[in-house]
Order: C-alpha cells, then structure tokens, then sequence
C-alpha cells in the first residue's frame, strides 16, 4: 500500500469517527453497534442515521447484527470504541413522542449541516473555539488588569518564585485546567520528556508545512518544547502556557480536527505528536518504514475474537486510549471484564454451531503507557443533556494485566468459568442470609435472632392480672376519672357504660360539664399528669403463664435462637470464604507477570458541562504522590487521592487513569552524563537551543525581581524622610539648644507620637505623669535621672500587673499599652527600656519643671544609647508587629460590628483581612494575635451568609440582580475561597466550601432562561477551581484613627456582643 492511499484510508477512517460521535453526540447512545449499523444503512447521512435509528427502535429493538462485528474487520483503525454497552437507562427513542423528537433532531442536525456547508466548521469545533477564544481573551484581559482586582497575578515576584526542587505548576489562562492536568501527567513521564524535548524539526522545513496538518503540528510541537523547558528549569513558580493554547484554538477552527469534549484531548494531543515525530521519522528513514515513539510508547493492540451467526472471527486491532464504562461497576476489575466481553459468547467455547452471536478481546501486545478512560457521564432524555455520574469506582495502584492477554487466554476462561459458578453459589448464600437478618412478612423486617430474642423476654417477664386501662384506673390522681384521662370518644362512638347516666345525657348542664372536661383534658401537667406509676411495668407482659408453660416455651426459643445464629455464622463464613477465594482467583505467580502501576489520575470535580480538572501524579524518586492543581503544586498521599478520585464523596472523581508498565524502569528514570554518570538535572538536561531560552527567561525574571527590590526600597526611603519630615514640623517651637548635627533624631512610633494634648497622647501623657508624681512623693529629694529611674519602674510594674492578669477576652490589656504587648510576647529587654525612655522623653509630657527635666534626662539618655546596645532594627520590628496588631483589632472589630449588623458584604473584607493579618502575627508567637478560631468561623459565617445572598440574587432571574449576584461570587467569594482550602486544616472549611459549590451546583439540574444558563456555565469553572493559590488583595478597606480608650472599648463591646456556643481565648 502506498503512502498516499494509507493517508486516505485513515483519513477515512477518522472520517467515519467523526460521524460516530456527532451521532452519538445527537442521540445519547453509546451502542457502537447501532451507531455503526445506522451510519451504514444512512451512507453516512446523519439526519437518514436518526430516522432509521428511531423507526428501528420503534419497531424491534433487536433485529441484523451483522454491523455490530464489522467494528472487528476495520483494518488497522486505532481510534475504535472499545468496550462499549448499550446503556439502556441513558436514552429511549421508542416513546409515543419519537416524531417529535426525530424532526427536533433531523432539524438541529440541519441547522448544523447548513453551517458546516457555510463555514467548513462543525458546531463541536465551533464550541471549543468559543472556549479557547474566551480563554485567550480572558488571559489577555487579565494583564490590563489593574492591581485592584483579586484575579491578576501577585505584583510581588518573590512570591512568584520557584521554591529549590518544588515542580513547576501551569498557569490556568481561562477555564485551561484540563490543559494543564494533562500536560503535567505527561511531563512527570520522563522518556516523554525526553522525546519532546530531544525533538529536531525536520531538515527540509523551508519545504514545509506541506499541508494544514504539518502548518498545526510542528509550531505547536516546537511550543510544547519550550513548554516543557520552562517546566524543567524554570525559576518560576508557574508558567504561562498561553502560547501552546492559541495554536490549539486555531487548530480548532479547522475542519480537519474534531474535539467533541475535554475528555478527548489527550488522544487528540497525541493524534498531533504522532504526525509531528512521524514527519521526522519519514526523514530519518527514507525507503524504510518509519518507526514512531508516540506509537511505540502509547498505542498496543488487541486481538478480537468473535462468532457471527455461528461463523467465528478472529482480527487484531490497534488501540491508543481504552475507554471504560463506570455505571454498574465497583471497581476497575469489573469494568475491564464488562469491555472484554461483548455480547452473548457461549458458543465461543463450544463446538456446536449456533446461531449466537459475541465477541471478546484479548490484548496481544500492551503499551507501555496504558491509558483508561472512564466514561463518568450519561445523557438525561428528561433533562435534555449530560450528566456526570459520581458512583465510586476503585481502582488499585498496582495492576495486574495478565488476565486480559491473549496467551493466557484459556487459564482465564476457566477462572471466569469458576468465578461464575462461585457468585451464582455466592447469591444463594446471600439471599438464604438475607431472609435471616430480614425476617418478617410485613413492611418492617427484623433479624430473626432478635425476634427470637425479644419473644423470650417477653415470655420471662412478670404476669400481670390487671389489664393496662384498669392499671391506669387504679393508680389515677385524685379528683380525675377515667374519662378524663383518655381521649375523648370520637363522633358517631356509643357512650361507654361505665359512665354515669348524668354524664352522658344530651341536656346543657350535661354538654357543658363534658366540655369543661375535654378542656381539663388538654392541659398538659408534665410532672403530676404524665408521670408513670411507679408499680407500672416497663414492658407488655403475659396475662397468665405457668412454670411448665414458660420452662418449655424458654427451652425452646435458647435452642431455636443457638440454631439460628449458628446458620447465621455459617452462612457470613462462607460467604467471607467465596469473596476471598474470588479476590485471590488471579494471585497464583502466572497471573501476575503483566505489572502496571499508577502513574497518574486526571481529576474532574463538578457536573457534565462545568467543572475543574486537576491531576495526582507519583514521584517514584519522593515515594509519594503529588498534588498539580494549575499553579500550585504540592504534596499529597494515596488517602487524598482516593478521597478525590474514587468516588462517591463531593462531585469529585476519576475520568482518567494513566498505569505505566513496571517491568519498563526507562519510563520514569532520570538521564545521566555519559562521561562524568552523573545525574541531569535542571539546565544539564536541555538542548543547547532551549538551555539559552530558559536562561533568558530566567534572567528576565532576575531583573524584575532586582526591579521590584529596587523600588521597595526608594519606597521605604520615602517613608522614612516623610515620617522625619512631619516629625520636624510637629515640634514645639523651643529656645533650647539644638542637639548637635551628627545625633540621629528620635521618632517616637506612630502610636505614641503627641501631637497635641488630646486622644492618646493625653492619656499616655496623664499616665506617665502619675508615674512621675508618684516616684516624687518617694524620693523627694532625688536627682531627676533617679526620679527618672523611679517612674521608670513604677510605670514598669503598673504594666507588668496588666499583663499578668488573667482577664475575659472582652478585656484585652495588650490594646491599652504596647508594653504589656511586649511583655507578653517576651520581647528583649532592650527593647523595653527604649519603648519606656521612649515615653518618658516626650517633649509635650508637661510644663512644670520637674516633668521637663526628667523628659531632658530621658532624651539624653536616648542619645547616649549606643548602636551595638540595641538593634534598631529589631526595635523596629517589634513595633511594626505592634502596629499590625492594633490593624488587626480595628480590622477584627470593624468586621465582627459590620456581622452583628447582618452587613455581611461590607463585613467579609474587613474579616479576611483580620484572619489574614492575624495569622502572620501568630506565626511569630502564639501570643501575638487574637484567637484564631474566633476569626475563622465569622469568616466562615460571613462568607456561608454572603453565598446565600449572591444565590438569592440568582435565583430572582432579573437581569440586574443575577448580575449584581455573580459579581458578588467572583468579587469576593470565588477570591475568598483558596484563602479556606490552603490549610486544609480546619474540617469546617472544607465543609463550607463544599456546602457554596454544592449550592451553586444544584442549579444545573434546573429549568432556567437560556442567558441564566449561559452565565451560570461560565461561572461554575471558577467557582468550582480547586486551586490553593492566594490571589493577591490589594487596597485594604481604609481604616479609621482610634484613640487607645476608644479602641479598648468599641472590641470590648463587640465581643461582649458575641454569642458563640464556645468560650474563645483571646490567644494569650
């Protein structure tokens, strides 16, 4: 076959791809044998598939099967669909409304085909267009953005930088998540790796492209390269994969390439790849057939083996991505046996001719990348659209593939065999165990042990003579009858005879004293009326029962429960026994020479037409499973990672299983020098060509790096000449002599500067001045620097006993002075004298000679102090701390006054700042901050109420308020969302977030407007982006000035005003 014709008869072959998709995409079927069977009766024509599929179905649901094997005689088409069922639970279109539904269909199909003849481009291609193209524009708008909004990248680059060894993460462009769980599953494949970055663009290319195909392949071969090269030896965090994306999105537009969801992407990516080596492999290997690693490290081949009509088949066929269904199946196991076997196969192992029909699958040569992809989505008829299904599936990291090759062919059909026999006899057991612990013929069942168990005791219980209603008579309160303790007789009833003839006649006096006692009646007494008689059994007993009667009937019932628990351990025991000898059918060493372990597992968390992709993969050098989530890349355990993929817990499973073979080390193993047999690593293992562009990007990282510092520090000098500057100016005019030149002036911290007589600085003033007074009124005659001495300590030791104090969290002393916060925290001792001369000094401290003097005394005593003595700059720091932490409290209280007002809005910001700040604060010392819970749940409760406020908006369907809505959830939730996930520490997070996606989520199941739809989709990826990155805050809420007593007394009215169902510590 020449190489023209093989390019025509694949191009074919995916042509007829093409159709099988689209018709499934329009019907929701799965069947490949009816599919195949209506694109061959139709010739291809779409709308003639639907119509024969609807009237085919209408009439006999099973009629020639002779297509369905044709699948089987394709030659040599990798793309086929393996292991597909019919799901009949998925779609019907043999309903009374099939007209309807068939012209709704034949007139959707030629809407579709109208634009295909006008365009060239399929509505599948078209979609993912829209979404690549608002990807794109989304990527680019985010860098016009400004530093206000949350989304834009940290403005910080230190915070962008790569830490040593840590992988390198993928920026998410706009809704690319897929992109990047996929690319990095591919990456940590490091014979991949190597392919792509050891890959040479064909010699002739001023010859090529030479068609549409090589003008898409090669520059987007040439971007994964430098892709991949930032990936290895990048110095930053994350990469921006935007690039490789816009040839994607051109690739799109082109009627070449069909993509018909996310969940394809892979097999298209390496459908590229494939062309692009295969182009180099022509060049390298003229007159001889060209050898592709794509082909040779992912695609293996299966041999189906088949009866048609009696006529067996056998034909081999090649495979890349082997799809799985999910429905019906417990585990991996179970969905392979399902794939393998199709149809009824009796006859396959049978001599006899019959006319049944099946077929199974053997694979014969396996890659040595083995790809699973697990259909998790089904179409709603009712609904008009996919749905994802979220049933667990498990899956082992170690898989075992022997039972699924062709040369152990015959030893597997003889364990089926076995197995079929053991679960037949496995379902007898479990139904005859079953009518044990459900025993009971009514809607209520029981064990039949307990029955047995509850009927004895019963029986040994104390006989009573007495009936229940004459027991309660006997024992009735005084001044009540009967009458009046039961309810009252309902109409139509005979008066009972036991009632006095006056009470029951018809007369006004007798009416009236029976309605005077149905109101005595409905009073309830719960301590005299209800209370039960003390000499009233607690439980129903027999009347009458002799000795002989229960020693017989008790004899009986021990026997009869001994007999039945003993068939029920017999029965759990065998039971046990035929699982395990199920689990262990394929243990024997024959059975376990085909080693497959887990690579990767691509992650979908949402619903059908939303949701976020991430991507677990194993360090096989770490020993432990990684995290890529977008950006952030970080540790993780096969606990999580079952937690995530399995399963049946959140909206969260598996789509896609990546096993390599483990016979294969090659696969994952490093690259070393050939002459010095050291280790490649970072630039060592890139070709000279992308070794220059990673370092250039690095040193374009450098310099923006060196920028930032830069102006960081004309910033900090700026701050400090304005902070000297207005220190200048608000400065007394004095006849006192100037300090000399060459004295560094003293700045008191922005908290204790006295700028005039009122607020603090009168409070801190009147404070240091009854220190003064009362070190005078000790030493009377003292120096000024011992009457300073003397203040010193007493103001010392008036602060000491604020900090030793064990007060409510209402009451927070560390507020009221900055050394009980000192104290507290076990700042230096330099420190606090300097913090304490700091205050003495003040030049407005008073006006009578004494306090001027020990203020002169304070001053020279500052000056005197030399650099080594104390370190400015850990003075510095402890107030810059000081400072935050009075930000903190004003932030805590403003949020915690804006709560308590249900203004939740305006509340959540000032609470994450408060969370934020505070947990900087405590990661210095446990008592630098305020209590941590505390904070964190109002700022659960803050963005739980915020949620619900967004969701309302919503749900009104007015265009303005479902925008207002929205912009709330991306403003403010969405931002606030990693700040809950970072940690994964606090359980109530994780269930609060999962409580706001979960609500959002719902929706999808809804009747909605069209444009509600539309937005809602677009949304939902960013809500549901599990991303752990911190998106940047910028301009706070600006904070107001407090005076230390106002300070004091506005957080100790708010948290008075707290009611929490726990006492929080206040963090000290």
């Amino acid at each position: 076959m020449t190489v023209e014709q093989n390019v025509l008869q694949q191009h074919s072959q995916k042509h007829q791809q093409t159709l099988l998709n689209q018709l499934r995409e329009v019907t929701g079927t799965t069947d490949v044998q009816l599919l195949q069977q209506a694109l061959q009766a139709s010739n291809g024509d779409l709308a003639e598939a639907v119509a024969f599929l609807t009237e085919k179905n209408a009439k006999v649901p099973q009629q020639d099967e002779a297509t369905y094997y044709q699948t089987a005689q394709i030659n040599n088409d990798r793309y086929i669909s393996v292991g597909s069922q019919a799901d009949t639970n998925v779609i019907d279109l043999t309903g009374d409304d099939k007209d309807d539904l068939q012209r709704a269909i034949a007139l959707s199909l030629e809407e579709s085909n109208r634009a295909f003849r006008e365009t060239g481009i399929t509505d599948e291609e078209q979609a993912i267009s829209r979404v690549l193209e608002a990807s794109i524009a989304e990527n680019k708008a985010s860098l016009k953005r400004t530093h206000t909004e949350v989304w834009s990248d940290s403005p910080n680059p230190h915070d962008r930088k790569r830490q040593e060894n840590c992988p390198v993460g993928l920026k998410n462009v706009g809704n690319t998540c897929w992109f990047s769980a996929v690319i990095q599953s591919l990456f940590n494949l490091l014979e991949f790796q190597r392919l792509v970055l050891h890959y040479s663009p064909p010699a002739r290319v001023q010859d090529l492209p030479r068609n549409q195909k090589e003008h898409r392949n090669l520059p987007f071969m040439q971007e994964l390269r430098c892709l991949f090269s930032l990936l290895v030896g990048s110095k930053r965090k994350y990469v921006d994969p935007s690039r490789a994306v816009e040839i994607l999105k051109d690739a799109f537009k082109s009627s070449e390439s069909q993509q018909q969801d996310v969940s394809e992407f892979t097999h298209k990516l390496l459908d590229w790849l494939e062309d692009a080596f295969q182009i180099k492999a022509e060049e390298d290997r003229e007159g001889e057939k060209p050898k592709n690693p794509m082909v040779d490290l992912f695609y293996g081949r299966f041999l189906a083996v088949g009866v048609l009509e009696g006529k067996k088949f056998e034909n081999t066929e090649m495979f890349g991505q082997y799809p799985l269904q999910v429905n019906g199946f417990k585990d991996l196991h179970e969905c392979l046996e399902a794939a393998m076997i199709e149809g009824e196969i009796e006859s396959l192992h049978s001599a006899e001719n019959s006319a049944k029909s099946g077929q199974e699958h053997w694979f014969t040569e396996l890659p040595p990348v083995l790809t699973f992809e697990l259909s998790r989505f089904e179409f709603n008829q009712t609904l008009g659209r996919p749905e994802k299904i979220h049933n667990k599936l498990e899956f082992p990291s170690m898989l075992y593939m022997d039972r699924y090759m062709d040369k152990n062919r015959d030893i597997t059909r003889i364990k089926r065999e076995e197995i079929r026999r053991l679960k037949e006899h496995l379902t007898v057991l479990q139904q005859r165990l079953e009518r044990y612990l459900s025993y009971g013929s009514g809607p209520k069942r029981f064990p039949l042990a307990d029955v047995l168990q509850y009927a004895m005791e019963f029986a040994s219980s104390k006989p009573v003579c007495t009936s229940p209603v004459e027991d309660i008579e006997t024992t009735a309160p005084p001044g009540a009858t009967t009458a009046q303790l039961l309810p009252p007789a309902s109409t139509g009833e005979q008066p009972d005879a036991s009632v006095p003839p006056e009470c029951s006649g018809s007369g006004p006096q007798a009416q009236q004293q029976q309605q005077q006692q149905q109101q005595r009646v409905s009073i309830h007494k719960p301590f005299t009326q209800s209370r039960v008689p003390p000499d009233l059994p607690m439980h129903p007993a027999p009347r009458h029962i002799s000795e002989e009667e229960l020693r017989v009937l008790e004899g009986c019932l021990h026997r009869w429960r001994s007999e039945v628990e003993n068939d029920t351990r017999d029965l759990q025991a065998s039971i046990s026994r035929i699982h395990r000898t199920i689990e262990l059918m394929y243990s024997d060493k024959s059975m376990m020479q085909a080693p497959y372990r887990l690579h990767a597992v691509l992650v979908h968390e949402g619903q059908a037409n939303a949701g976020h992709y991430w991507a677990y993969i194993f360090d096989p050098h770490q020993q432990r499973w990684m995290k890529y989530n977008d950006i952030s890349v970080t540790k993780s355990s096969w606990e999580e990672l079952v937690r995530d993929s399995f399963g049946g817990y959140r909206n969260a499973s598996a789509y896609c299983l990546m096993y390599i073979d483990d016979k294969k080390p090659f696969l994952i193993e490093e690259e070393f020098d050939k002459e010095t047999g050291q280790m490649l690593s970072g630039l060592d293992k890139l070709p000279p060509d992308l070794k220059e562009y990673v370092e250039a990007d690095n040193k374009l990282f450098e310099r923006e790096m060196e920028e930032w510092d830069a102006l960081q520090a004309r910033k900090l000098q700026q701050e400090k000449l304005a902070l000297a500057a207005a220190s200048v100016a608000a400065q007394p005019m004095s006849t006192e002599p100037c300090p000399p030149d060459n004295t560094a002036p003293q700045h008191d911290p922005e908290y204790m500067e006295q700028q005039s007589p009122t607020g603090d600085s009168k409070h801190l003033q009147e404070d240091t001045e009854r220190a003064i007074s009362k070190a005078a009124a000790e030493h009377d005659e003292k120096s000024p620097e011992a009457l300073l001495n003397t203040a010193m300590k007493v103001e010392y030791t008036r602060l000491l006993r604020f900090a030793q104090e064990d007060t409510p969290p209402e009451r927070d002393y560390r507020l009221l002075h900055v050394i009980v916060y000192f104290i507290h925290n076990q700042a230096p001792k330099k420190i606090v004298e300097r913090t304490l001369l700091m205050q003495f000094a003040d030049r407005n401290l008073g006006f009578d000679e004494r306090c001027k003097s020990i203020m002169k005394v304070a001053r020279a005593k500052l000056e005197l102090i030399k650099p080594d003595e104390v370190n400015m700059e850990e003075y510095e720091m402890w107030h810059q701390d000081y400072r935050k932490f009075r930000d903190t409290t004003v932030f805590l209280l403003i949020g915690l006054e804006l709560f308590l007002k249900k203004s939740y809005v305006d509340s959540l910001m000032y609470l994450i700042y408060a969370y934020q700040y505070n947990k900087e604060l405590l990661a210095k010392g446990p008592y630098r901050g305020h209590d941590e819970e505390m904070i964190a749940h109002y700022r659960r409760e803050c963005l739980l109420k915020v949620n619900e406020h967004a969701a309302a908006l919503f749900e009104t369907g007015e265009e303005n308020k479902v925008n207002a809505g929205l912009s709330i959830m991306n403003e403010l939730v969405v931002a606030c969302i990693p700040l809950l996930l970072v940690d994964e520490m606090e359980e109530k997070d994780m269930v609060a977030v999962e409580d706001m996606r979960n609500r959002w989520c719902s929706y999808l199941g809804q009747e909605m407007e069209p444009n509600l739809q539309e937005k809602l989709t677009d949304f939902l990826p960013k809500l549901l982006d599990c991303s752990t990155e911190i998106k940047s805050f910028h301009d706070h809420p600006k904070l107001p000035s407090y005076s230390t007593l106002e300070l004091c007394e506005r957080y100790g009215r708010v948290m008075t005003s707290l009611t929490l169902s726990r006492t929080p510590a206040d963090g000290r």
